[in-house]
């Protein structure tokens, strides 16, 4: 199989490159202009006859479509994942979001590709009226460009479902966390506590009830969809069946360093507009295709920690 991986350089794209060139029978090429991905989590790749490189944007219409040519699957993970500063530029979440989205959708047309996997986000349920929130909820209001942004992704790949004969593979994701990650709240917090362990700022009132998944949970699921669902629009969350409060994370952190810091909260039940205070997806749908996550909320903390406070040249690199 030919697999090709927009943002293949990034968190989620480089974990799920390193799992597909395990089978020496995949061919995996990843695409990433390398703007928040980075060469260190794809160079033992490099070295593999089965991986190519290239670096280039998904708004390069042209390089685009000459990449994606014999590919059999593209995973299009690459995105503008900077939620909290979406108002301060907001043309950025529509170009390399949703734009990018048809740009790729138009590379696979005009190639005969017919397989894709997008990495949408549980934002797009805005702040839910169901919770835990299943697939069918209804829609509210969004509260974000970034979610408005992915849910015309979504939109666009269900028309080209329909109307092209496409396969599509849409995952709305919590937070995810452990190895590679490089951007969130565990990645803040822990700057500011190397930075000075006496005091932490937390943005809105640390009692944000959020839900995360680790990494290589993450990549099983994705992995166990692609294999099992079967229909011509495939649209699963992908959590856990937990949550906790922004402060939990906070303890769990602080206990982990054996420090005590004070905690300076900004007040509000938002660290910031479009902030959801409640973010729970109900993963029934993917539970019963017979997946399931194999680190709690805690672990997949701890895990990230341990990652940042042995890989801190991440920190230069952003």
């Amino acid at each position: 199989m030919n697999y090709f991986i927009t943002g293949g350089a990034g968190f989620i794209g480089s974990s799920l490159a390193d799992e597909l060139a395990k089978d020496t029978n995949n061919h995996v090429t990843i695409y990433d202009n390398m703007s928040t991905g980075f060469s260190e989590f794809i160079e033992d790749l490099k070295a593999k006859d089965n991986v190519e490189v290239i670096v280039g944007d998904v708004l390069d219409e042209c390089l685009l479509s000459e990449s994606v040519k014999g590919s059999d699957f593209v995973f299009h993970l690459s995105a503008n994942a900077d939620v909290r500063f979406g108002l301060e530029h907001p043309k950025k979440d529509l170009e390399q979001n949703t734009i990018a989205t048809h740009n790729v959708l138009e590379a696979m047309r005009i190639n005969g590709v017919r397989k894709i996997a997008f990495s949408s986000t549980g934002s797009v349920y805005g702040e839910a009226s169901v919770i835990p929130t299943p697939e069918d909820c209804p829609f509210p209001v969004q509260t974000s460009l970034y979610a408005s942004s992915k849910l015309a992704g979504e939109s666009l790949i269900s028309s080209y479902c329909e109307g092209f004969g496409f396969t599509g593979y849409i995952f709305r994701f919590v937070s995810i966390l452990g190895e590679r990650y490089t951007h969130g709240h565990v990645f803040d917090f822990y700057r500011q506590l190397m930075a000075n362990p006496k005091e932490l700022k937390v943005l809105g009132n640390g009692k944000q009830k959020k839900s995360y998944l680790y990494i290589k949970d993450c990549i099983s699921a994705i992995l166990t969809i692609i294999s099992k669902a079967t229909d011509s629009v495939n649209i699963y969350n992908l959590g856990t069946d937990e949550y906790c409060e922004v402060n939990d994370s906070i303890r769990w952190m602080c206990e982990y360093l054996g420090i005590s810091p004070e905690l300076v909260y900004t007040g509000g039940e938002r660290g910031w507009v479009g902030d959801n205070p409640f973010i729970f997806l109900e993963c029934n749908k993917l539970k019963e295709l017979g997946w399931s996550a194999e680190l709690t909320i805690k672990d997949s903390v701890l895990k990230t920690v341990q990652y940042i406070e042995n890989n801190t040249w991440i920190y230069e690199k952003r």
